[in-house]
């Protein structure tokens, strides 16, 4: 691993493409592009190896040329870092790793200028412990009225020594923590569904919702085109928090309703949320991050008066087949239609490998890979996969660096890894470090470019090679790929819009659809096949050639073709 410290110039930005201004753009959300920006991670201004919104904002040109439609910012809040901002001790204030109001402000106004949206991310089923509202339910301690806005309980067992309940810590160990009283004596608990340092909101309480729609409105105020909800499924707990009985909870995440996740009593709080943004112009949007046992309950998230989107998990977790493939398309678009909410498609982010190395290991290893695998193998199908995301009918997600073709860093020492789940030794395999770290922005240079001192994350040799400077104007390079992917999908409307696709007959382990004027092919076999030639080629994420009057597809490629 290693970390570069000498100055490099920034990259050439491509000329400018016709964008059309945020205002001029009416229900753009259905098929928008959504670029997540994980700001620790994609720009440091100051030299100081963290990223910074001013780093961001002076990026954002480069953003207007991929395509993209929006940015999403990973939280930037005031916080002490615990879990990466999602521990927030001040919603109405940027942490000063990040800058301050005042750069939030003018990275808004410039990506407005641009023609690009803002989407911050809100994490309302829990703050920092640091919050000042936690920090005073604690020195006022037992009968304290500010804890009735958090979890407070009396513990079991003759002296109160026991967990109020059997629920367990996302992160490991028991989602509960006993305090200290004022006096010095072992007191009340109260609950965490992650890490100690961020106590879960109690949802019941009708000063945190009246806190919540002032800070979104705060934030409306500021100009911001939306919000991705964090834990959008958890804020609401079952009445009496019933123990589940379980000692291995992780395991049934995903696979039921669980008592503190995906409880009915949430919806009333996005209805009260969406009357608030209805106040305001400008097609302003919630995105929900709802993991949700079936795509059918997730549709509840997006009925027409409460969410706009919800990320799809189940894509994201499917693996590189075409049966499986097109069953949870078929899924997911069946499940939206109803309520009248796009799709979402989505590859990476911030909590999951990257789907170049997913992709490069054996199925059936999950979300989370310690291995590298074949990284030729799994740079092919990365972006094989994002060209048949991009196809779908709907909205599109994409994660820093993956139009880089980045793979997952597995192989960072454990005394640099900052992911709290890491050291808790259960719970998340804590390896989310490894889509964390910078991305590259030059060949050469301190940080390859991401800035004048360094990195948090050290990056690995060789990260310049897969840098914007050295894939950019490069034919055939992931980077250009994506741009290309990206014009074409603005540029034609059988692309990104409507909510079905039509499917095609085709060998088996292909994948084939109709839209319009428009075919998608990917073929997901280890093996070249030849298919119809369905018009004239668009583009491909690899080389095709000529075969018995059709075109011969490799391995692991897509193909958009157009009549």
């Amino acid at each position: 691993m290693s970390q570069q410290h000498s100055a490099a110039p920034a990259p050439t930005t491509r000329p400018v493409p016709a964008v059309a201004t945020v205002a001029q753009r009416g229900d753009w959300w259905r098929d928008a592009v959504i670029y997540q920006v994980y700001p620790r991670s994609f720009a440091d201004s100051n030299g100081d190896g963290m990223g910074d919104l001013e780093g961001v904002r002076s990026r954002l040109p480069y953003l207007r040329d991929l395509g993209v439609d929006a940015v999403w910012l990973s939280p930037f809040y005031a916080s002490p870092q615990a879990d990466a901002g999602y521990d927030v001790a001040d919603y109405r204030a940027v942490d000063p790793m990040f800058g301050n109001l005042l750069d939030a402000d003018a990275l808004i106004r410039d990506a407005h200028g641009l023609g690009l949206r803002i989407i911050v991310d809100l994490v309302p089923n829990h703050s920092s412990d640091q919050h000042e509202w936690f920090k005073r339910a604690l020195a006022e301690g037992p009968g304290s009225a500010l804890r009735d806005r958090y979890h407070f309980r009396p513990g079991k067992g003759a002296a109160g020594e026991l967990p109020p309940n059997d629920w367990e810590s996302i992160f490991g160990g028991p989602a509960w923590t006993r305090v200290t009283e004022p006096d010095g004596t072992p007191g009340e608990w109260y609950l965490h569904l992650f890490a100690p340092e961020q106590p879960d909101f109690n949802w019941e309480h009708p000063a945190v919702g009246d806190e919540f729609r002032s800070i979104l409105r705060f934030w409306l105020d500021m100009g911001v085109d939306g919000f991705r909800i964090d834990v959008a499924h958890g804020l609401v707990k079952a009445e009496s928090l019933p123990d589940l009985g379980s000692h291995d909870q992780l395991k049934l995440l995903g696979n039921d309703v669980m008592p503190f996740f995906d409880q009915d009593g949430v919806h009333e709080v996005y209805r009260q949320w969406r009357l608030v943004l209805d106040e305001y112009a400008g097609e302003r949007i919630f995105v929900a991050e709802a993991w949700t046992p079936t795509v059918e309950r997730t549709a509840n998230y997006v009925r027409p008066d409460e969410l706009h989107q919800a990320f799809n998990f189940q894509y994201l977790a499917t693996e590189w087949d075409a049966k499986e493939l097109r069953q949870v398309v078929d899924r997911t678009l069946e499940a939206m239609r109803p309520v009248g909410a796009p799709a979402t498609w989505v590859l990476s982010n911030h909590d999951v490998t990257r789907h170049a190395t997913r992709f490069a290991n054996p199925p059936g290893l999950g979300t989370q890979i310690r291995t590298a695998g074949d990284r030729a193998l799994g740079l092919r199908r990365a972006r094989a996969a994002s060209l048949l995301m991009l196809a779908l009918p709907g909205s599109a997600y994409v994660y820093q660096g993956e139009e880089l073709g980045l793979p997952d860093v597995v192989d960072l020492p454990d005394e640099v890894r900052q992911d709290p789940a890491y050291f808790r030794g259960a719970g998340q395999d804590g390896f989310r470090d490894g889509c964390r770290v910078p991305i590259p922005w030059t060949r050469e240079g301190s940080s390859y470019g991401f800035g004048g001192g360094g990195s948090w994350l050290p990056q690995p040799e060789g990260w310049g090679e897969l840098s914007i400077e050295a894939q950019q104007g490069v034919p055939g390079s992931t980077l250009e790929l994506y741009r290309s992917a990206l014009a074409l999908r603005r540029s034609r409307p059988d692309l990104g819009a409507g909510d079905s696709v039509e499917w095609l007959r085709v060998p088996e382990g292909v994948l084939a659809f109709r839209r319009g004027e428009f075919v998608c092919v990917a073929n997901t076999t280890g093996e070249p096949v030849t298919i119809p030639s369905y018009g004239r080629v668009l583009l491909a994420s690899g080389e095709l050639s000529e075969a018995d009057g059709g075109t011969r597809l490799p391995a692991d490629t897509t193909v958009w073709f157009t009549a």
